[in-house]
């Protein structure tokens, strides 16, 4: 495993719902990529933005992904987990051992492409996020990611698609949705054309949805349910900012 340099260690998860004093809700990130969702996270939760919540660890799935870049210019704690492939329980030990040693009161999978242990999930239920790049339960299983999922929808003949954040449950993109939000697809779009429009959406509706979480605005009830405290962004308020999810409140 890989050491960025700063926080990590070891322990195990803090109990459920547990923050460390009235300060931000310590966010970790896990990626497999370019990490431009966890970009999107820093910008908004770094320096001078929303102080609901801080992003204080990136564990990559590898070593050498664009997000480790984006993570060490930010001075943000990274660390690049061991090989895929080995029993289930020794790579639980060491997600649990890494993101309990950061103390983190949520987990957001951005781009994330392993299968998160099932142990790992429980310990972290309705504290574990996922965003899916189409609008669940359409599109979404075992393989569905990335330009695979565009060139299912637009092979399907949807006309609108969009991406979903849901809680992380022991099934792939099957745990409850949170928020959603729709994507047009438009007359004569490819795959990379569509990703591109949809990627602008995620780079606002993830931190929208970290925050209302930080704020407890938004929780998993105990029956399942996703439990919002007021309605999730109002069209008016959508269009009046001219940003969509994530505008000013």
């Amino acid at each position: 495993m890989s050491d960025g340099g700063r926080g990590g260690g070891t322990g195990s998860p803090p109990p459920d719902g547990d923050r460390p004093g009235d300060g931000p809700m310590r966010v970790a990130v896990l990626a497999s990529g370019s990490g431009t969702n966890f970009q999107a996270l820093l910008d908004r939760f770094g320096g001078e933005g929303d102080d609901a919540a801080r992003v204080v660890l990136l564990v990559a799935s590898r070593d050498g992904i664009g997000a480790i870049d984006r993570a060490e210019r930010a001075g943000v704690a990274w660390r690049a987990l061991g090989p895929s492939g080995r029993p289930e329980d020794e790579e639980a030990r060491e997600l649990l051992d890494v993101l309990g040693g950061s103390g983190a009161g949520l987990v957001v999978l951005a781009g994330y492409l392993r299968k998160v242990p099932v142990s790992v999930v429980r310990a972290y239920r309705g504290r574990m996020i996922n965003i899916h790049p189409a609008l669940l339960p359409s599109f979404g299983g075992k393989g569905m990611y990335g330009h695979r999922v565009h060139e299912a929808v637009l092979a399907s003949g949807a006309r609108v698609t969009g991406p979903t954040v849901h809680f992380v449950d022991e099934e792939y993109d099957r745990g409850r949705i949170i928020a959603q939000w729709p994507v047009p697809v438009l007359e004569g779009d490819d795959a990379d054309r569509l990703a591109e429009r949809v990627l602008e959406v995620e780079h606002r509706i993830l931190p929208a949805v970290v925050g209302a979480l930080a704020r407890g605005e938004v929780r998993l009830s105990g029956d399942g349910t996703c439990t919002w405290r007021e309605p999730w962004f109002p069209s008016d308020r959508f269009l009046a900012d001219g940003r969509g999810p994530g505008g000013p409140r």
